[in-house]
C-alpha cells in the first residue's frame, strides 16, 4: 500500500507500507536506470576564461536539458552509437564579452531542438576581450553510468515511531529540541507531525539529560519506508517513481527469464 504525504512540482514523498528495506532501496536504485538527456562531449575551439577547458566542459555536462523527447539511447540506435539525429543533438555556444565583462549563462547554449532548463544558471565570468566558442553533443544516458544522467535526488528512510512516556512532566524540553516540528507542545506534549521525524534523535538526547526512568522512544519501522524524490526538473517526481518501478519490473522479468533456463 502506498500513501502520498507530499506532492509538489519538484518534490514527492510517499510512504510504502509492508515492503521492507530491500524493496524500497531497489526502487531508489532503479531511478538510475531512467534515460535522461545530458551533454556527453564538448569540443572547445576557444576559451579565454579563467576556467580550464576540462572544468568548463564538466559544468556544461551537468546542465539539466529539456525539449525534444523522441531520442534513442545510443546503444539502441541504428547508428550503433556513432551519432545521428535520432540519438544525438548539438548545442553551440559562442560568447564574446567585447569591451565589457559579463557572465556566460546556460541559456547561451543554443540548439534547434533542446534548451537548458535553467537558462540563467551561470557557467563562467568573462573579462573584457575574452571569448568562448564551443560545440556540445547531448545524448541519452542512465544515472548508473554517470551522475549527469541522474533525474533527481531519490532517497529512502524508515517510517518513524515515537512512544511518549506516561509521565510527560519533563517532555517539554525534549519536544522543543526537535528541529522538525514533530511535537505539539501546548497545552500538552503530543506527537503532531509524525512523518516529519527523520530519526535524528535530538529529543532522545535531550530526554537522556533528565533522571526520570521513562523516556521518549524513537525508532524506525522495519517494513514501512518513506521514499523521497526531488527532481531536477526534466522529469516530474511522479514520473520518476513510475519509471523507476517500471525499470525494476523490467529487470525482474529479465532475471526470471534467465532463471527459467536453468536446468
Amino acid at each position: 500500500m502506498m500513501e502520498v504525504i507530499r506532492n509538489e512540482d519538484l518534490r514527492l514523498s510517499v510512504v510504502l507500507r509492508d515492503v521492507g528495506n530491500a524493496y524500497a532501496n531497489a526502487i531508489r536504485k532503479s531511478a538510475n536506470e531512467i534515460p535522461v538527456l545530458a551533454v556527453d562531449t564538448v569540443t572547445i575551439s576557444r576559451n579565454d576564461s579563467v576556467l580550464f577547458d576540462e572544468m568548463l566542459a564538466h559544468r556544461i555536462g551537468l546542465l539539466p536539458l529539456t525539449g525534444e523527447k523522441n531520442f534513442t539511447l545510443p546503444e539502441d540506435c541504428s547508428c550503433k552509437g556513432k551519432g545521428c539525429a535520432k540519438c544525438t543533438v548539438t548545442l553551440v555556444l559562442k560568447s564574446n564579452s567585447g569591451s565589457t565583462s559579463g557572465k556566460v549563462k546556460a541559456g547561451d547554449l543554443k540548439s534547434k531542438t533542446v534548451s537548458t532548463l535553467y537558462p540563467d544558471m551561470p557557467l563562467v565570468f568573462l573579462q573584457k576581450e575574452q571569448e568562448i566558442e564551443l560545440s556540445a553533443e547531448a545524448r541519452l544516458g542512465k544515472g548508473k553510468d554517470h551522475a549527469k544522467y541522474v533525474p533527481g535526488l531519490v532517497w529512502i528512510r524508515a517510517a518513524p515511531h515515537i512512544e511518549l512516556p506516561k509521565d510527560k512532566s519533563n517532555c517539554k524540553s525534549c519536544a522543543e529540541a526537535c528541529p522538525r516540528n514533530v511535537f505539539q507542545i501546548e497545552p500538552k506534549v503530543e506527537v503532531k507531525n509524525l512523518l516529519n521525524c527523520d530519526l535524528c534523535m535530538a529529543c532522545v538526547e535531550e530526554c537522556d539529560k533528565h533522571s526520570n526512568k521513562e523516556k521518549i522512544k524513537v525508532y524506525g519501522d522495519k517494513k514501512d519506508f518513506i521514499v523521497e524524490i526531488e527532481s531536477w526538473g526534466q522529469i516530474k517526481p511522479k514520473d520518476i517513481l513510475v519509471e523507476a518501478c517500471g525499470a525494476l519490473q523490467s529487470n525482474i522479468d529479465e532475471f526470471l527469464k534467465d532463471a527459467s533456463k536453468i536446468k
